[in-house]
């Protein structure tokens, strides 16, 4: 019989790593909540344009790790390489354009079809948020200190470094770009193979090579400083005022970049050294052209997104859940009652578990090992009697209550 496992590059979600995957997602939801942000759900396959026309042709995850399939009616469909594209989308072709700005945030799979190793996957997880109609650098300053409190609550605050940097406006970023294309074509004999392409095309990209070659000729490349005009150095320094004034520490990298051409002005990076290697576990950024991209208006964004299994690596496991309550019916009879005893039980908002399988030494060995607060005995004579026998298992005192009292007995326990 043929055995199966989960695709190359997939994981099953089970027990401690399911609760550490709930903890980052449910902590996240709290924090959003306090920031005034509503859930959306997009689809996780789209036409396949929405994110070759978002993330541009030349990037990676396009031309080389989107699952994009053609489905029985001939369309293009790809499965979501991440989760922005789909929040733009979203929100022209639900005429959302008009009621700015929109505060919403995501969660949810999200694929790669990339080499699988440790802490990466082809099906892995982000949870990320995005205000569309961001009008001020103050707006990217409260969306940074919202990234920054959601880590915090996961406990990670002293393990965490934000760096931060500017792309400018427009304007800006193309005078740097000439200069950077032009100090990269003198030395192009020394560039990746990745990176003559990148030149041609996307050569912000250059910056973010990790091919040694490429890093070597890094030092010496033309600093965005120099180029930033006088409204985008005033963004900037607003934007590190805003985030002095939320008490938001940061160290300016002005290697952070994004490739895109609808990113502007504000790129910010968590980095953590506990990975191993210095690893990135949350990023974002502005970008002005992506609801464009879509068919809406330009409008201004601010957004950032953290991968789940990432964070979830960094945590602490939470505690299993374990039942309030253990029955422990004696016969048939009594199985039946306890049915009956469970559904009130639940009811009130009570969790319980009946405990069938084996001699009654292994029934209470498996209660007393799950937590449980209580066990409740029922057998022949308590049914005759319509009570219960209830055992407090923290101080190990046992009563006898009737069946008509139990929920309100065990609701003044809990209570106390």
């Amino acid at each position: 019989m043929a055995r199966f496992r989960p695709p190359r590059g997939t994981k099953d979600l089970l027990g401690e790593d399911m609760r550490r995957h709930q903890k980052v997602t449910g902590m996240g939801k709290t924090i959003f909540h306090r920031y005034g942000f509503s859930q959306w759900a997009t689809p996780i396959f789209e036409d396949t344009h929405v994110f070759a026309r978002s993330l541009g042709e030349s990037s990676d995850v396009v031309s080389k790790e989107m699952y994009t399939f053609e489905d029985r009616g001939g369309e293009s469909l790809t499965l979501r390489p991440e989760g922005t594209a789909g929040v733009a989308r979203a929100l022209v072709s639900n005429s959302l354009t008009q009621a700015l700005p929109q505060k919403i945030f995501y969660t949810g799979p999200m694929f790669r079809y990339e080499r699988p190793q440790k802490g990466r996957f082809r099906q892995f997880h982000q949870i990320g948020a995005e205000l569309i109609g961001a009008e001020s650098p103050f707006r990217d300053a409260e969306i940074i200190a919202m990234a920054r409190d959601f880590l915090v609550a996961l406990g990670l605050g002293d393990d965490l470094r934000l760096e931060l940097n500017t792309l400018g406006d427009k304007a800006s970023r193309m005078a740097w770009r000439e200069a950077l294309v032009a100090y990269f074509r003198q030395h192009e004999d020394r560039l990746s193979e990745d990176s003559r392409s990148r030149l041609e095309i996307n050569p912000l990209r250059i910056l973010d090579s990790k091919a040694e070659q490429d890093r070597a000729l890094l030092a010496d490349a033309p600093a965005f400083d120099d180029y930033l005009n006088d409204e985008s150095r005033t963004f900037w320094n607003e934007l590190k005022a805003a985030l002095e004034a939320f008490g938001v520490a940061f160290v300016e990298n002005p290697r952070i970049v994004r490739g895109l051409d609808y990113y502007s002005h504000t790129v910010f990076e968590f980095v953590t050294d506990k990975l191993g290697a210095q690893g990135t576990v949350l990023a974002g950024g502005r970008y002005e052209g992506l609801v464009e991209e879509m068919g809406g208006p330009a409008v201004p964004c601010i957004g950032w997104a953290a991968g789940v299994e990432r964070l979830a690596a960094l945590i602490e496991a939470p505690v299993a859940d374990v039942s309030d309550v253990a029955i422990l019916p004696m016969g048939d009879a009594a199985l039946l009652k306890a049915a009956s005893i469970s559904r009130s039980l639940r009811d009130s908002g009570l969790s319980v578990s009946i405990e069938t399988r084996g001699n009654m030494k292994k029934r209470m060995d498996r209660i007393v090992q799950s937590g449980a607060s209580h066990a409740l005995f029922l057998g022949d004579d308590d049914l005759a009697r319509d009570v219960v026998q209830l055992r407090h298992l923290a101080s190990r005192e046992q009563e006898e209550v009737p069946v008509a009292d139990i929920v309100s007995v065990l609701e003044r326990a809990r209570a106390s």
